[in-house]
């Protein structure tokens, strides 16, 4: 991978030109191609999707299809119409708590999850609607087989719903191997990928989930914008969530006809320029390569993490670089998060700092937040090694 030639894809490094970012978990930057591509929607075709005749109809409901096609391609579905678009990782998730039949039943999550899916089920369980438990994690934070497999030999487990990779310390949970115990108990899963669909390559039909959630934003795409994959026979048996224009083939009075999927969850006008844009990022991604794109990332992390092992600092995670994708994350016991945060930022160095959306993780362990180092295809060993300098000019004597 030629560093130097992708960051001249990011018009951002043209305006910034000392900006060393490392907040990819949060927000990815935008290459010039999802830029020009979200943009030709405005310029050349921005008519209604899927409703008008006109030849501005046709051709944005040509690009919003051919989007879905290439998502549907990326994650290797078996059909473009098991993708359905929706805002964000968010959305797809309490697409599925809100429609899928789990009533009665038990939804299990891990103990790292994102608020995203971790208050959907609150809510249900608060409501009297499902029981949830938590499979609490090793000591290395690393997922738990064994805790997991306690709770589903509870029974009347529904919805397994379990983040791949997690945004606290980017370790990835083994899901594979939940996925088959989860079916062989009758319950279906749910992955939150917003963490791992912008840093591997991911196969729907290899991993047997049933659902799968993530966010266009976090993968070089538009802000507004995500995806939920579904098997066509899963998506089939859902409720709908939203009702409303493009939701139906007809309406009475007293009664309507539903669309098929995936309209049938894509209610009133959509994020168009969004979709396109988010299919142009799937382009782009492709053409680095999912598994270089991994590679470079564990590389920089190795050599942050080296770096960083003198310095009186707690790493979440396994301390295997290899085990956190592109993810550094750390406290202090002296020196505020936060602090830390603004410190990098007035050299330009853009972190993370405070509780990740994982507030849940952090109050457990009675800590305050933390630093997080989030890498992506555009940083470079020499945006770590000015990091490693930073903290070697500026924190040795405060941490």
């Amino acid at each position: 991978m030629n560093i130097n030639k992708i960051k001249e894809d990011f018009p951002i490094f043209e305006n910034k030109k000392d900006l060393i970012y490392f907040d990819s978990a949060c927000m990815s930057l935008k290459p010039k191609q999802v830029v020009d591509k979200t943009n030709e929607y405005y310029y050349e075709y921005s008519g209604c999707v899927g409703r008008s005749m006109h030849s501005l109809g046709e051709e944005a409901t040509s690009n919003v299809e051919e989007a879905r096609k290439k998502l549907s391609k990326f994650f290797g579905a078996k059909k473009d119409k098991e993708i359905i678009f929706t805002r964000n990782t968010t959305e797809g998730i309490n697409l599925v708590a809100n429609s899928l039949n789990i009533k009665g039943g038990v939804v299990i999550t891990g103990d790292k999850e994102h608020n995203s899916n971790l208050l959907p089920w609150i809510r249900l369980k608060d409501d009297g609607e499902i029981d949830y438990k938590i499979a609490e994690s090793n000591e290395d934070n690393s997922f738990s087989i064994e805790n997991f497999e306690k709770l589903i030999h509870e029974g009347n487990v529904r919805l397994v719903s379990i983040t791949h990779s997690a945004n606290l310390d980017g370790m990835s949970a083994p899901l594979k191997e939940i996925t088959k115990i989860a079916h062989d108990a009758g319950a279906k899963v749910l992955v939150d990928a917003a963490q791992s669909a912008p840093h591997t390559e991911l196969n729907v039909k290899k991993m047997d989930v049933d659902f799968l959630a993530c966010s266009g934003h976090k993968m070089l795409g538009p802000s507004g914008i995500g995806m939920l994959y579904g098997k066509e026979e899963e998506l089939n048996n859902l409720n709908t969530f939203l009702l409303g224009g493009e939701t139906v083939t007809d309406s009475r009075y007293d009664s309507y006809d539903l669309e098929g999927i995936p309209h049938k969850f894509e209610a009133g006008l959509q994020n168009y320029s969004g979709m396109i844009g988010f299919g142009a990022a799937t382009d782009y991604l492709k053409k680095i390569g999912m598994n270089n794109i991994h590679s470079h990332e564990i590389k920089l992390n190795k050599m942050l993490t080296e770096g960083l092992k003198s310095f009186p600092i707690n790493m979440i995670g396994n301390t295997d670089p290899e085990k956190r994708g592109g993810v550094l994350s750390f406290y202090s016991e002296k020196v505020d998060p936060h602090e830390i945060a603004l410190m990098l930022n007035s050299h330009n160095i853009m972190v993370r700092s405070g509780a990740f959306c994982v507030h849940s993780w952090f109050n457990k362990h009675n800590l305050p937040g933390a630093v997080r180092f989030s890498s992506y295809l555009y940083n470079s060993e020499e945006d770590c090694k000015k990091v490693i300098d930073f903290f070697n000019d500026n924190l040795k004597g405060l941490l």
